[in-house]
């Protein structure tokens, strides 16, 4: 049986994470209107925002910062590895891939 204490920590933590969640489409409403009105710092700071609320989520949900990381270069070698389109046209893969290998050797 849970004790009320429990149950309380149990309910902010789904609370949180409905916030979050929340967090994460005000963030890409807000992004899309930057981008309507093609303002750069707009643009960046929406981006930001969906990024750090994505490492937020993740962490509540039991994920600690460095597994999304390692997910994400993991996907990069993966994209490399199949050519992809971006990295084909503009070579986005690879550099951001030196980006974040960069990140590591600071």
């Amino acid at each position: 049986m849970t004790r009320p204490h429990q149950e309380v920590d149990i309910a902010r933590k789904l609370r949180t994470i409905e916030w979050l969640k929340s967090e994460l489409l005000e963030g890409v409403s807000l992004f899309f209107k930057a981008l309507i009105s093609s303002n750069g710092q707009a643009i960046s700071k929406a981006l930001a925002a969906i990024i750090l609320t994505c490492y937020f989520l993740g962490r509540r949900l039991g994920l600690g910062f460095h597994q999304v990381d390692e997910e994400i270069e993991d996907q990069l070698q993966t994209h490399l590895a199949a050519n992809h389109q971006l990295e084909k046209w503009y070579g986005d893969i690879s550099a951001f891939l030196h980006y974040v290998e960069g990140k590591k050797h600071r």
